[in-house]
């Protein structure tokens, strides 16, 4: 990996910069409009076709998918993010409970086009040291969001260590977070799928008491999912394709969008922040970029 130090500098700044607060709007809905809500999501079994052929899905066994329009729904209507003009993907749920369920949790797909991922360094990557400067970006960027009214989140580690397939080219991990006085700590769990053109992001909407019960799902989901011919990574044509801007480090760090770190210089920065179970989820976008991929998580008023 070239200049590690410099590089987890830039990680740290990132971190430091990505949690200044971001406002969500709240939703004010009844019940009967959120029951009346979900009745009108169109889940769906079976092989799902994403993207315009660029990768499929076959819903696993004890799950339902929701297509990018009935998943915005989800996100922003029922569980009160703002709204945003890009639909995701789509979003996975457990078959066994509502959107509107206390213990409900998702799996939310998008996909950032920003070219093929380098996984040379994956073999270099210090993730005990990399955990380290995160924390300290995190710690850095606590005095800020206080003066802004937001509470002080930590980093307290990984729940679950960064792990690359070299094989699959996935690589998935899971960081526990201390927000403010919750007495729950919360959980952001990752995965990464590197493809010929960019990287499908899926990102776990769940507190850290589900942790155990996402970790057993994640092999039928790695399995359940991959880049149709033409967009896979083998496909990748370095004489002709995009080579994106960064490699597996900094999509630990936090680039899950479309810029990352390159010889020192970053971009623009989003955090979204889910209410209730305080979930809380970091990236970088382009600075002409709105704010977007808001994943609150917020109880339907009764």
């Amino acid at each position: 990996m070239k200049s590690l130090p410099l590089r987890l500098f830039c990680i740290a700044t990132l971190y430091l910069l990505a949690l200044l607060p971001v406002r969500a709007e709240k939703q004010s809905i009844s019940r009967e409009q959120a029951e009346a809500l979900v009745s009108g999501l169109k889940f769906k079994q079976g092989e799902i076709t994403l993207h315009d052929g660029l990768a499929t899905l076959r819903v696993p066994e004890g799950f339902r998918f929701l297509n990018g329009p009935d998943a915005q729904t989800v996100l922003v209507k029922l569980w009160g993010n703002p709204p945003h003009s890009d639909d995701p993907l789509g979003m996975l749920m457990p078959d066994r409970v509502s959107p509107l369920d206390r213990d409900s949790w998702a799996v939310v797909l998008t996909y950032e086009p920003d070219g093929y991922v380098s996984d040379k360094d994956a073999e270099k990557i210090d993730y005990t040291e990399l955990l380290s400067q995160m924390r300290k970006g995190v710690a850095s960027a606590n005095e800020e969001r206080q003066k802004a009214g937001y509470e002080p989140v930590h980093l307290i580690g990984w729940a679950k260590a960064p792990r690359y397939d070299n094989q699959t080219h996935k690589l998935y991990w899971a960081k526990e977070l201390k927000f403010g006085s919750q007495l729950e700590n919360t959980l952001n769990y990752d995965i990464r799928m590197l493809g010929r053109g960019g990287v499908l992001v899926l990102s776990g909407v769940a507190g850290m008491s589900q942790l155990k019960e996402i970790e057993q799902a994640t092999p039928e989901i790695l399995k359940a999912i991959d880049f149709n011919t033409g967009h896979r990574y083998a496909d990748f044509n370095p004489k002709s394709d995009k080579m994106a801007e960064y490699g597996l480090a900094a999509l630990v760090a936090g680039t899950a969008t479309a810029a990352a770190v390159k010889l020192g210089f970053f971009k623009a920065l989003w955090v979204a922040i889910i209410a209730a179970k305080k979930f809380i989820v970091i990236g970088v976008v382009a600075i002409a970029a709105s704010i977007r991929k808001l994943f609150k998580r917020k109880q339907t008023p009764a």
